[in-house]
């Protein structure tokens, strides 16, 4: 028989050995939770009671080549709702103040409902401040709303530039699901232009506020009274090249019309105008963008957002009959005294027709009078492949990389492109309608700016490009590299060629209306052939004829003839930009001259 006092005991024992080993555990756990690892249980604990708010940076602004301000930053109200303390009885009377459609305000609490209830949710950037006062009169009848000041995009330089700028948009939700660890929902996103292509440069770099909250994660008050809070990092300012007067008066030209402007500098490929008409209201996209006015926009017959400077392709019409007559003086299958006939036409299977009848005619005089019949007969000694070989050195068929993300190639079809669609017994009817500019060939705005800079400057000019640096935080200027264009030919070859765009200004050719006394002006009229309606109207050309400052293509759309619609609009922007530098150049010699009588002065009197 067991004992029963010594099982009592033994029991007790194991009990109290237990117990002991229990506490000893338990002890050891406490000293490394609250003396070995008290850092990190106190974070953990602080992160419970502890809300991070990001603080939005101020966007870079933007100001032309001459650093005049062009795009800022304005205060606007933006008016919010808690989710937990708003009243939903409200929607009726709130959608009728701010004039939005019947559902509108379910539907934005409905998109947020993810996030927390206790997270104000922006309704309406831009709020007319009349309506801010009456939210404030009636405050106490409106619980959960409420409104806050944001900064948001101004255009005080008086120029649209809608295909330039671009446009902010509040970041999507396919977005966002792609991965961004800068943007988060209801945050404005780069969304065309150079907002878009320049978005990382602009968005500069997010602040951190630190909020007490509850155990709801209502906030309370500021933690460790805001010593904890990093400020945020205003984006870079950025510097375009454009020349404000020059674009105003290239939009101004564009009023009421269709069509497309890009101006170079021939040497650095600095644009100094861009337009593509017509605009859009960028003010519209400012603030919460009304889906009417998105409705106008993608409906509009005459396409405002489409970009045509980039997009747009058509034939160049005779402003191509440059690059036939450079590839045959390249080639050796001309010379300055080759001539061919013109008798009113050319006979290849069939007739093709010209202007006139020019009788023997050279290269220059061909250019001069955009005679057909010369380059009929030049293009079937070249031969397609070797043009569409010298097409490609001066950036047709390909884009020219311009710091805009929309742009098309173009074509410059070749034999292989004719064989796939005709087979190997293609018309060679065909070369006769490419020597002009017309059939497939087909270029972009830009493209042929770009051309036109590369005749402009022998050969030589660098990528397009609307942004030529951006000024820190620190106020450092940075200019931006962009990549050297070489077409690889003889500059003699060019001096023939620009000959001939002298004569079409100054000679007898088919600008001669926009001959000027101020400067002179080399350039080449076309007309794009177009099955749905008028003629588009081509003119390209560069300025002063001796020292080229400008380069530049107009296509201007449904009208007629490159000379009497495109071409007094390039003499426009000629005159504009040269007159504007030379003002300027007029200044700077001033203030130098003012500068060196100083220290002259100066160094009389010690």
């Amino acid at each position: 028989m067991i004992n029963e006092r010594f099982a009592s005991l033994q029991r007790k024992t194991i009990l109290s050995v237990a117990i002991l080993i229990s506490a000893i555990a338990l002890g050891a756990r406490l000293f490394q939770m609250q003396i070995l690892n008290q850092d990190l249980y106190e974070s953990k604990s602080v992160n419970n009671s502890i809300k991070q708010i990001d603080q939005s940076p101020l966007r870079g602004i933007f100001y032309d080549r001459n650093h005049k301000l062009l795009v800022n930053n304005v205060p606007a109200y933006t008016l919010r709702i808690t989710p937990t303390e708003y009243d939903t009885s409200l929607n009726h009377m709130l959608e009728t103040v701010l004039k939005f459609e019947p559902g509108y305000i379910n539907n934005v609490l409905f998109q947020n409902r993810n996030y927390s209830k206790y997270q104000p949710i922006k309704i309406k950037r831009g709020v007319d401040f009349s309506i801010i006062a009456w939210i404030e009169e009636n405050s106490q009848n409106l619980p959960g709303i409420d409104y806050i000041i944001e900064m948001h995009r101004g255009y005080p330089g008086g120029i649209n530039g809608s295909h330039i700028f671009g446009y902010t948009r509040e970041i999507t939700k396919k977005q966002l699901e792609k991965g961004s660890e800068f943007y988060k929902a209801g945050d404005f996103i780069g969304y065309s232009g150079i907002e878009k292509n320049y978005d990382r440069q602009l968005r500069g770099k997010k602040g951190k506020k630190f909020i007490l909250v509850d155990s709801k994660q209502k906030e309370i008050g500021s933690y460790n009274d805001g010593s904890d809070d990093q400020l945020p990092v205003k984006g870079n300012d950025i510097i375009l090249t454009i020349d404000a007067e020059t674009q105003k008066v290239a939009e101004e030209e564009f009023k009421n019309k269709r069509g497309a402007i890009v101006a170079v500098d021939p040497e650095t490929g600095e644009i100094l105008a861009f337009v593509s008409s017509p605009q859009y209201d960028l003010d519209q996209f400012s603030y919460i963008t009304s889906r009417d006015f998105l409705d106008s926009l993608y409906n509009d017959p005459e396409k405002p957002l489409f970009n045509r400077a980039t997009m747009s392709i058509q034939s160049p019409g005779s402003t191509y009959k440059m690059l036939v007559a450079i590839a045959g003086l390249d080639l050796g299958v001309i010379t300055t005294s080759s001539t061919f006939n013109c008798n009113g036409g050319y006979t290849f299977g069939r007739f093709f027709k010209c202007h006139g009848v020019h009788g023997r005619i050279n290269v220059v005089e061909a250019i001069e009078k955009s005679c057909n019949s010369f380059f009929y007969q030049l293009i079937l000694k070249i031969g397609l492949d070797r043009l569409a070989e010298y097409s490609k050195r001066f950036g047709f068929d390909s884009k020219t990389n311009i710091d805009l993300d929309e742009e098309t190639s173009g074509l410059i079809p070749d034999s292989k492109y004719y064989e796939k669609a005709y087979g190997p017994n293609w018309p060679r009817s065909i070369l006769l309608s490419l020597s002009i500019g017309q059939g497939e060939v087909s270029v972009s705005p830009v493209q042929l700016a770009q051309y036109t800079a590369l005749i402009a400057n022998n050969g030589k000019t660098y990528t397009p490009h609307l942004v030529r640096g951006y000024i820190n935080n620190m106020g450092k200027e940075f200019d931006l590299k962009s990549k050297q264009l070489n077409a690889g030919i003889d500059q003699k070859v060019f001096d023939v060629v620009k000959k001939g765009m002298y004569l079409v200004v100054n000679g007898a050719g088919t600008a001669t209306s926009i001959r000027s006394d101020d400067v002179v002006i080399a350039g080449k009229t076309g007309t794009a052939q177009n099955p749905h309606g008028k003629d588009h109207a081509w003119f390209v050309a560069f300025a002063p004829f001796d020292d080229p400052q400008i380069a530049l293509a107009v296509i201007v759309e449904n009208v007629g003839f490159g000379s009497t619609y495109a071409a007094p609009i390039a003499k426009k922007i000629i005159e504009t930009y040269l007159n504007s530098n030379k003002e300027k150049s007029l200044e700077q010699e001033k203030t130098l001259t003012h500068l060196e009588n100083t220290v002259s002065e100066s160094k009389r009197e010690n």
